[in-house]
């Protein structure tokens, strides 16, 4: 009987301490449920807060023309003869670029220069007949009415000189103008004329450029214009030179606006003295109308669904909740300034880490191996 009693006591001994056990081994699963389980980012997953420059203004697109740019229209009508010059080739200010057929003003030079000669022998005779008759004229031997005129016809004579001289000289000049020349020095961009061709008086021969210095004729949004001053920087890309930029500087503003869009016409100068940049070319960019230093994260690494904007940032090997006020965004860079909530060095939080939970701990290891690396 008493062997059963003892027996019956260790059992029930036992059977707490079994609960007991239970007990602490279930106190101790939950505390790990709760604690949140550390997670291993790589570096491409943390950002280093840091102050940079920050160039804020409105933004402006347009084509690119040349600053300097001279169209050769025909001054003589005729058949071209010649032509010196063809689209893409460089030419300096006075260079023959084509020549007109003259030979209908090649009779009228004959006949001008023939009517300067006779002018000039009629004047030297009237010069003699006057010298003469003033001779006769202090002798006695004429009256003064016969030496008046004697001088009137040397008057007479000049006059028809210089008349003969002029329209030579008028001849001579369109006679000159059957040769087309550079106005400027540059290259040509047009030629709508061949050999053959039979031009009137003002037609288009050539379109010469200078492409030393380039214009951007861009616009912007009328209520923007405020922020948009002469001399001001722009910077901007063209197409058909990616990951290349380009600066240019304000040179005059259009004093009326667009009524259909609301744009305001800018026009801004850029200097090419390597010639990369051609006519023709579409252009985007932004005025710097303020810089200065600021605190800049990536765009992407603010989360802005809640009232109060907020970044992740890792402190104490922890991740953590921060709410940030927002400043001015950089949509060239993707990148928004922070006002307040951050400061230079510290870490935040970016791509595949947003979803960490705040209060887990972080701790930052090497990057993942490529796939090519890991085969």
């Amino acid at each position: 009987m008493m062997d059963r009693m003892i027996g019956a006591a260790r059992r029930a001994a036992l059977a707490v301490a079994a609960l007991a056990l239970a007990g602490c081994g279930g106190e101790s699963d939950a505390a790990q449920q709760a604690a949140p389980a550390g997670v291993l980012v790589g570096p491409q997953n943390v950002q280093v807060v840091t102050v940079e420059e920050l160039r804020t203004g409105p933004a402006l697109s347009g084509t690119l023309r040349a600053e300097r740019e001279a169209q050769v229209r025909a001054e003589a009508g005729g058949p071209v003869l010649q032509l010196f010059a063809d689209k893409g080739q460089a030419v300096r200010a006075g260079q023959p670029l084509a020549r007109i057929d003259a030979a209908a003003l090649r009779d009228g030079l004959l006949s001008a220069q023939s009517a300067v000669r006779t002018a000039e022998q009629s004047l030297v005779v009237a010069t003699r007949n006057a010298e003469r008759t003033a001779s006769l004229a202090a002798a006695g031997a004429v009256a003064d009415r016969d030496l008046e005129t004697a001088r009137w016809n040397v008057t007479n004579a000049r006059g028809q000189l210089a008349d003969a001289r002029a329209r030579l000289a008028s001849v001579r000049e369109q006679v000159g103008n059957t040769t087309a020349r550079a106005p400027i020095s540059g290259v040509v961009s047009e030629r709508p004329v061949s050999v053959g061709d039979v031009v009137q008086p003002g037609a288009a021969l050539f379109t010469v450029v200078d492409p030393g210095s380039m214009r951007l004729e861009a616009s912007v949004p009328a209520a923007l214009l405020g922020e948009v001053k002469p001399g001001a920087t722009v910077r901007f890309t063209v197409s058909g030179y990616p990951g290349r930029t380009f600066t240019g500087t304000v040179q005059r503003i259009n004093p009326a606006a667009d009524p259909a869009t609301g744009q305001v016409p800018v026009f801004i100068t850029i200097p090419n003295s390597s010639g990369v940049l051609v006519s023709g070319l579409f252009a985007e960019g932004r005025v710097e109308s303020e810089v200065r230093e600021g605190v800049l994260v990536p765009a992407a690494a603010v989360d802005e669904r809640g009232v109060q904007s907020s970044v992740l940032r890792l402190k104490g090997g922890k991740a953590e909740r921060v709410p940030v006020r927002l400043g001015v965004r950089d949509p060239d860079t993707e990148r928004v300034e922070v006002l307040s909530g951050l400061a230079a060095g510290d870490s935040l939080l970016v791509g595949a880490a947003l979803g960490t939970t705040p209060g887990t701990p972080v701790r930052v290891g090497a990057a993942a191996p490529a796939a090519a690396d890991r085969r």
